[in-house]
């Protein structure tokens, strides 16, 4: 089964910047569509971002466009989040999960398409 695991939360100052990595085991992300995911305490989980298989594709939310980059590194079995610009309203734990998929050059952003989760990092933004 495919596992993922995140890295690269913390602690950030409004306006300052994170990578979120989402690294995969035991099998490769190429077959994925991959996707981040957020969820603030008492609030319900939110698409943040997701990437095609192919990497031509992106999708964000309107809540982090101009803001946050997503990226994949097949070769490395790595995705990336790189958020910049953060305020208060972006804290929260967030989670990488992976979609198996035939298409190549598109992505969703709902939960309930993706199969494998990571346990998720938590990112705080506060001064």
């Amino acid at each position: 089964q495919l596992q993922l695991v995140e890295s690269g939360g913390g602690l950030v100052q409004p306006g300052g910047s994170l990578r979120l990595s989402c690294t995969a085991s035991r099998f490769t992300l190429d077959y994925y569509a991959i996707g981040w995911f957020r969820q603030a305490p008492g609030k319900e989980r939110e698409g943040v971002s997701c990437i095609s298989r192919s990497s031509r594709s992106t999708t964000y939310a309107d809540s982090v466009k101009g803001r946050f980059t997503i990226s994949r590194d097949n070769a490395k079995n790595t995705m990336y989040l790189q958020m910049s610009s953060l305020n208060p309203e972006d804290t929260a734990v967030y989670y990488c999960a992976a979609l198996i998929t035939t298409v190549q050059d598109m992505c969703v952003l709902k939960a309930h398409e993706y199969s494998y989760w990571g346990q998720g990092t938590q990112v705080t933004v506060s001064s």
